[in-house]
């Protein structure tokens, strides 16, 4: 087994099928069809089930496709970093919808002129989809809203937020979770830091009661609080990004309102393109 192997069998996964991973290496059907048959029989494993001339990855193939995709990142940050070229190939990038709101933008755009070589993809989900999908690969690095305690996840502070709670213009002052009985709490879906961070404060007491309408972006969130549907806990950050939001702000306890977006990634794996992130973070 080596590296060029792993590259066939890795692109014969990502095409699809022998004839497009051939059109695709420019080689032609048959040395694609032998070199799989060859890493089979190296592996005495089958990594493919094949029916009616389709490809099906079996566990086995699965198992290696980790290791593969895994092994080839690592040679080519090797390569990067011994010919000092500049970073490239594609950076797979995971933030809050928070963050992505209202701190990317100057980043990503700083970013893009450092390391034009680079294609970042970027995802967007709650706290804890974005910290499991670092964990297991589906992304180099994160923006998350909370420090990882999982071992194997390495973190860098980075942000700053200050949370608000929002209500409608209508809504009277609000000191205190006494002061929020009966209201509907407007959140993301759970693994949301921040929808876990209000039912904090809001207690036991409180949480088991309070009806949750669960939404996927800020400004249906912003949107809903200023009909007078709930009440939602946002950075202040956002509110800045959202024309129009015509709501009311309550401050919080510092202790619950303040809270610092780390970027996250495996610990011992840094690419060359999260290097680049890392040091324009730094600056």
């Amino acid at each position: 087994m080596d590296l060029a192997d792993l590259h066939i069998f890795k692109t014969v996964v990502e095409e699809g099928g022998i004839v497009r991973a051939a059109r695709k290496l420019h080689r032609v059907q048959s040395s694609i069809t032998m070199r799989i048959k060859q890493l089979e029989s190296s592996l005495g494993a089958e990594l493919f089930y094949r029916s009616k001339q389709r490809l099906h990855l079996s566990p086995s193939g699965e198992l290696l496709l980790d290791y593969a995709e895994r092994l080839l990142r690592l040679s080519d940050e090797a390569r990067q970093a011994l010919s000092g070229s500049a970073p490239r190939g594609v950076f797979r990038l995971g933030a809050l919808e928070s963050t992505t709101a209202s701190r990317l933008p100057g980043v990503l755009a700083s970013y893009h002129a450092a390391c034009p070589q680079v294609r970042v993809e970027l995802t967007t989900g709650t706290n804890d989809a974005l910290t499991a999908a670092v964990a297991e690969r589906r992304l180099d690095a994160a923006f998350v809203a909370e420090a990882p305690t999982a071992p194997g996840l390495a973190h860098q502070p980075l942000f700053t937020e200050r949370l608000v709670l929002i209500s409608s213009t209508q809504r009277g002052a609000i000191r205190g979770p006494q002061d929020v009985e009966g209201d509907s709490l407007i959140a993301f879906p759970s693994g949301c830091a921040y929808r876990r961070v209000l039912q904090r404060w809001l207690g036991a007491a409180h949480t088991p009661a309070t009806r949750v309408l669960e939404l996927g972006s800020y400004h249906a969130i912003v949107a809903c609080v200023a009909s007078g549907t709930g009440i939602a806990l946002v950075p202040e950050s956002v509110l800045d990004t959202v024309n129009g939001a015509e709501v009311r702000r309550h401050r919080l306890p510092r202790a619950v309102s303040h809270v610092v977006t780390p970027l996250i990634w495996r610990n011992g794996e840094q690419s060359a393109p999260l290097l680049a992130l890392r040091e324009l973070l730094a600056r």
